[in-house]
């Protein structure tokens, strides 16, 4: 249950006056919040994900939109993905951010070798980061693609483990 403090006026610290509150709050709005101020967030998660086998970016299910207010907005979008490999030996992955089918942030050629112990079963979870410049007012969705080095697979998520995305709306 929400809680309501109902006054009409509040008396000045020096005790001279009073403040009329009448309406104080009500033209601010997400729109006219301060450059860098965070006005939204969304968050999407995913849970048994697929196995991925293939050097060619794969979706993985992992997505969420959000409508900016202003077309001067940034979105901050932040990932984390959670991946299993049951291989002896280095293994690796990369990671694209796509802004509805356009690449806005990718890992490019170099991959992100994260089993350099040569441990069987191994887990990782990798967390990166991106601040995008949609200018646009409309629905706009993110997703997360994975692909695989040399094709081994990889588990994306497994076994209750969660990847994340997390979209921020930044006042621009």
């Amino acid at each position: 249950m929400a809680s309501k403090i109902k006054v009409d006026q509040l008396e000045t610290a020096d005790g001279t006056g009073t403040i009329a509150l009448q309406n104080q709050l009500s033209g601010l709005a997400s729109a006219s919040m301060p450059t860098g101020s965070v006005l939204q967030v969304i968050r999407a998660e995913l849970t048994n994900g697929p196995a991925i086998s293939t050097e060619t970016n794969t979706d993985i299910g992992l997505q969420a939109s959000i409508t900016p207010i202003s077309t001067s907005s940034k979105i901050l979008a932040q990932w984390s993905v959670h991946v299993r490999t049951q291989y002896a030996t280095e293994t690796g992955y990369g990671t694209r951010l796509l802004r509805g089918s356009t690449s806005v942030w990718d890992t490019a050629s170099s991959y992100f070798i994260y089993n350099t112990h040569n441990r069987e079963n191994n887990r990782s979870f990798y967390s990166y980061n991106y601040l995008d410049s949609p200018s646009t007012t409309s629905a706009t969705t993110y997703k997360i693609q994975v692909r695989s080095q040399s094709s081994r697979t990889l588990e994306i998520s497994d076994n209750g483990n969660q990847s994340t995305l997390i979209l921020m709306e930044i006042a621009g």
